[in-house]
């Protein structure tokens, strides 16, 4: 293991200055909800990052994060022993991902992160509560575009939802739907019927992503430890290596600590291991002494990134929004929220003719003055 990455909430001294890459790029990024609390919507992603940041968020999403760094003069020892395990860690891929999914990636390795109590998906449930909309438990089989006759005469085209629900099957008419899920056939196997053109098909490559939960003692000798006595590490993060298994191991620690600095406990601890594929038996002995209890959970996390990235459209149809095109910038529970306001405003504005709430140029210079 002379090639792994160790660290454990160690300063290092161009660590600030690996993350003003990432920040800045926040920092512009962090006009999206100044836009968004205007109305302002944007018909594309393409259009939705150039008015944050111009030709350089462009150029980020599609130039790797390797070339990115090297241009702002990091060292490809530092790219390669600090950059590639937080990006192994976060996303299971190396520095050959887009730029932009690369900064978002080591500003999530920083400090003051938040996290929720009782699970990612209470913020759902959270946000379904406070909107008070109805909810239609179901997993939708098709989409149709249907042509009804109106009351006043003349007829209107509604979209017909077809799902399978505990209950059996059954269809919904709509007037506006919003995808918020993979177009993807392994992630969900919506067909479009009877659309003329027909409806752009996905066949994008997700990656695989494998999280191991272990109740156990963790083999310290396994990475370079003869007295195990000598190991408190909580955190192992990896470099490059095609002899790596695992992409990283950490002690999972309660929300109430996330503040604190993690300490390895001295007894069994539930560690997570992230891996491309499931361990085997012989994997789990190498990186515990001893165990008692395994669960494991398989599946396709985030785009796998490569160039040239492009984004699928936001409209699919006249009146038929896809959400989830932003992942193929960054893959985040912040961005899919980024992408639903702005699918919400952008539905909105279309249905109403408010053209001039959609893909204004200079919004920051045009806020100023309105102000």
């Amino acid at each position: 293991m002379s090639r792994t990455a160790v660290y454990v909430q160690y300063a290092l001294e161009r660590r600030e200055s690996s993350y003003s890459t990432a920040l800045s790029s926040n920092r512009d990024f962090l006009q999206i909800y100044r836009y968004q609390s205007h109305d302002y919507s944007f018909s594309s992603m393409e259009g939705l990052f150039h008015a944050l940041g111009g030709n350089d968020f462009i150029q980020m999403l599609n130039r790797t994060l390797d070339e990115t760094l090297q241009k702002a003069g990091f060292s490809q020892k530092f790219i390669d022993e600090m950059v590639t395990p937080i990006m192994r860690d976060n996303y299971g891929q190396g520095v050959n991902i887009n730029g932009f999914v690369g900064a978002v990636s080591m500003a999530g390795a920083d400090s003051g992160l938040w996290s929720v109590k009782g699970g990612n998906k209470l913020v759902c449930s959270g946000l379904l509560y406070a909107s008070k909309a109805q909810l239609v438990s179901g997993t939708v089989i098709s989409i149709e575009e249907r042509t009804r006759p109106k009351r006043t005469g003349g007829t209107v085209k509604l979209y017909e939802v077809s799902y399978n629900s505990a209950s059996g099957s059954a269809t919904d008419m709509y007037d506006i739907v919003l995808i918020a899920t993979p177009l993807n056939r392994k992630m969900s196997n919506i067909t479009f019927q009877n659309f003329n053109p027909p409806l752009a098909q996905f066949s994008d490559h997700y990656h695989q992503m494998v999280a191991t939960f272990v109740h156990g003692h963790i083999n310290a000798s396994f990475f370079g430890y003869k007295d195990t006595s000598h190991f408190h590490l909580a955190n192992i993060f990896t470099m490059e290596n095609p002899t790596l298994f695992i992409c990283s191991i950490g002690v999972v620690s309660p929300v109430q600590n996330t503040h604190e600095d993690v300490k390895q406990p001295m007894g069994p601890a539930v560690w997570k291991v992230f891996s491309k594929e499931p361990l085997t038996k012989k994997q789990m002995n190498l990186l515990f002494s001893s165990y008692d209890s395994v669960k494991e959970k398989k599946w396709l996390a985030y785009p796998h990134y490569r160039l040239p990235n492009t984004c699928p459209p936001i409209i699919l149809h006249d009146r038929i929004y896809y959400l989830n095109g932003i992942e193929w910038a960054a893959s985040a529970m912040e961005m899919s929220a980024v992408a639903a306001k702005n699918a919400a405003l952008l539905s909105y504005h279309r249905w109403y003719g408010n053209v001039n709430m959609i893909d204004q140029e200079d919004l920051h210079e045009k806020l100023k003055t309105e102000l």
